[in-house]
């Protein structure tokens, strides 16, 4: 008889408290920290209200989730389950990976942890992976094993509409951000694996989507030929925007599932609002 298995993930992955309610999944909320008080995200946090923090130039940071509801969260579903998946954000990005593996020792091997490697709608993917290999009866140690096989057939091209949170966080020094301002430099950046890295610097937003849109449209061509893939519209941007880049994106991939998301806000708080993104994932079979 197959085990019943439960899938968690952390905010990061942009699923919130009410998708996971719907899709079955928990989600196990990123504690913010917002000039020095605590929230959390899409709990005692909105989207609203983070924005309107961040355009107040308020001091963000954020953090791993606490071991302490990490093992709350984990107690409780073992109670109706038999073993849990457990998708954390990229190692790279944060040690929320690495408490986790740490945590899961008490638990016998049926709590299994995911280096998949992933953040935002890529991490977001995985989960929804994860879902279908539990549905067709895989162990929670099978499953993991899978996700992190098939962890680089994701990644995301993402281009800013201000140097001023790259800045900040120190990916851009002051006097890149100045000269590129006055030259309406947009930067595209990758994020792909264990990195998030610059891929391309280009005059206007115009330029910045089609590099970004280009480089998509190789890597479906020669990386993932013939394969099941999703492609998402990323923003940090208003619904009506993000859905007019939806349907920019939809136009270019004609005989792709395009969705559109939001950026998480753990990502958004590095790049500010007005960022646009394309991303894709294959979903595992």
């Amino acid at each position: 008889m197959a085990k019943k298995i439960a899938i968690v993930t952390d905010s990061n992955s942009g699923i919130t408290q009410a998708n996971a309610k719907e899709f079955g999944v928990t989600v196990v909320p990123t504690p913010f920290f917002i000039n020095g008080e605590l929230f959390y995200e899409d709990v005692t946090l909105t989207r609203d209200e983070f924005f309107e923090r961040l355009m107040e130039d308020a001091d963000i940071s954020t953090s791993q989730p606490a071991p302490g509801d990490l093992i709350a969260a984990w107690d409780e579903l073992l109670k109706e389950y038999d073993e849990i998946v457990h998708i954390p954000i990229a190692l790279s990005l944060s040690s929320s990976y690495e408490t986790a593996v740490m945590l899961s020792q008490d638990y016998d091997g049926r709590v299994q942890i995911v280096n998949n490697q992933r953040v935002s709608v890529m991490q977001r993917s995985s989960i929804f992976d994860a879902m279908r290999l539990a549905e067709q009866g895989k162990s929670a140690k099978e499953i993991r094993g899978i996700l992190e096989e098939e962890k680089a057939n994701a990644g995301a091209y993402i281009t800013v509409d201000t140097l001023k949170y790259l800045k900040k966080g120190g990916r851009v020094t002051p006097a890149a951000a100045a000269i590129g301002s006055v030259l309406n430099i947009k930067p595209v950046l990758i994020v792909h694996g264990e990195k998030l890295d610059s891929f391309a610097k280009v005059r206007g937003v115009k330029a910045a989507k089609k590099t970004m849109l280009d480089v998509v449209e190789k890597v479906l061509r020669e990386e993932l030929p013939g394969e099941d893939v999703t492609i998402y519209a990323v923003t940090t941007c208003n619904a009506e925007e993000t859905e007019n880049w939806r349907q920019e994106i939809a136009q270019h991939f004609p005989g792709y599932d395009i969705q559109a998301a939001y950026l998480s806000l753990s990502v958004t708080c590095h790049i500010g609002p007005g960022a646009l993104a394309v991303a894709y994932a294959k979903n595992v079979k």
